[in-house]
């Protein structure tokens, strides 16, 4: 939600008003982009991500979706398709949560997981979250007002993997089944502070000497061998800071991804026994931040990017995600899909984070025809689990017309 997110939507919103989609945003920023259909009362189908990103990386994967969902739309209208379901396009507010930390906030908030006055938050400058959306609509002068709510017959999201597995398998397009259980734990301990230069180890109750202790257990009994348990520590916090001071006061988090939620539960549980007590001379304190539950994506929207890609030719595989997104709120209120385009070297989440132009061009290709298909048929045709789109591609439509 800095200036640089609100020149980004300016830079949008002139695309699109050259094109003469409707804009529109929610009370909480997000921003709808319409191009309507033949049968305007129908249920929309909706596609996209955010244009926010992490300080010093992820500057590409939210982009992607956009701008791809972008390209389908302004596909439609350069080949004078009329769809029989309107299309619209979300830009979703603060999916980072970078600025005001509260991650997710826009796809939370407009599905009702998450009550608009709970996403009111301030910065560390001290500035009010409501008070920046505020500012922002003042400077975007150029789209309507909507309420607050979800109405469509189906979401697909597109993304770049934030990891290794596509590229490392050779597979173009990872169709997205679910999202694994997800679980954070915090950690404190409480130690001693003493003079670093005159205080023996015997006569020291290290906090950083007894949290890299319990890490180091912790490593031992979570290790997997088949490798599906991601175990990371994401943040952590070392007081009083001071060069001459032996820390007296460590805080860090966990965060585990797996799968089974049972196992995620059973992992907790074993945090929670070794990272409570007495370590090292030093008290231990655990617990639980939050957690969320697998989610599973609906199978016919899976079904109809497996059959966009299978038209393109494209290399495919199903796989579940370790990442969030607001695909996952929004399977809680309508039929969603979702997939990723491999991610350059594997570095998500990274200052070199990247995709290769092909890839990119394939997964923009198989969302276009993907939102064609679900925008042109009635959704009881997609209930159908023997189904096959007799709708062409978007590049058989522009070749007719």
């Amino acid at each position: 939600m800095a200036c640089v997110d609100t020149r980004a939507r300016q830079l949008l919103l002139s695309w699109t008003t050259a094109r003469e989609f409707r804009a529109q945003f929610d009370p909480v920023g997000n921003l709808f982009i319409r191009r309507e259909g033949k049968r305007p009362q129908l249920a929309p189908v909706l596609i996209g991500s955010r244009l926010d990103m992490q300080p010093a990386s992820d500057a590409f994967a939210g982009m992607f979706s956009v701008l791809a969902g972008l390209e389908a739309l302004e596909s439609m209208d350069d080949a004078c398709v009329e769809t029989e379901r309107s299309v619209e396009l979300l830009i979703w507010m603060s999916q980072r949560g970078s600025r005001f930390g509260s991650t997710i906030t826009g796809s939370s908030v407009a599905t009702g997981c998450v009550p608009l006055e709970g996403s009111r938050t301030v910065d560390v400058n001290g500035s009010c979250q409501a008070q920046t959306l505020k500012e922002q609509g003042a400077a975007l002068t150029s789209g309507g007002s909507r309420s607050l709510g979800l109405s469509g017959c189906a979401y697909v999201e597109a993304h770049v993997e934030r990891g290794p597995s596509l590229e490392s398998e050779g597979w173009k397009i990872g169709i997205v089944s679910g999202i694994q259980a997800m679980c954070t734990v915090e950690i404190e301990i409480v130690g001693v502070e003493a003079h670093a230069g005159s205080t023996p180890r015997r006569h020291r109750n290290d906090a950083f000497f007894a949290a890299m202790i319990l890490l180091e257990r912790l490593r031992i009994k979570l290790h997997d061998p088949a490798d599906v348990l991601r175990f990371t520590v994401v943040q952590f916090e070392l007081l009083p800071g001071d060069s001459q001071t032996v820390p007296g006061r460590v805080k860090f988090t966990i965060d585990l991804v797996h799968p089974d939620l049972e196992f995620v539960l059973r992992s907790c549980e074993i945090i929670s026994a070794f990272g409570s007590g007495t370590i090292e001379g030093c008290t231990a304190y655990c617990r639980p931040l939050g957690r969320s539950d697998p989610v599973h994506f609906a199978p016919a929207i899976s079904e109809q990017i497996r059959l966009a890609a299978v038209r393109r030719k494209v290399p495919h595989a199903g796989m579940m995600s370790g990442a969030i997104y607001d695909a996952q709120y929004v399977s809680r209120e309508i039929p969603t899909g979702m997939f990723l385009v491999p991610c350059a070297r594997g570095m998500g989440l990274n200052q070199t984070d990247n995709g290769e132009l092909n890839n990119l061009s394939l997964g923009a290709q198989v969302l276009s025809d993907t939102v064609l298909s679900l925008a042109q048929a009635s959704w009881q045709e997609f209930e159908s689990p023997d189904r096959q789109v007799a709708i062409g591609s978007i590049d058989d439509l522009v070749q007719k017309n």
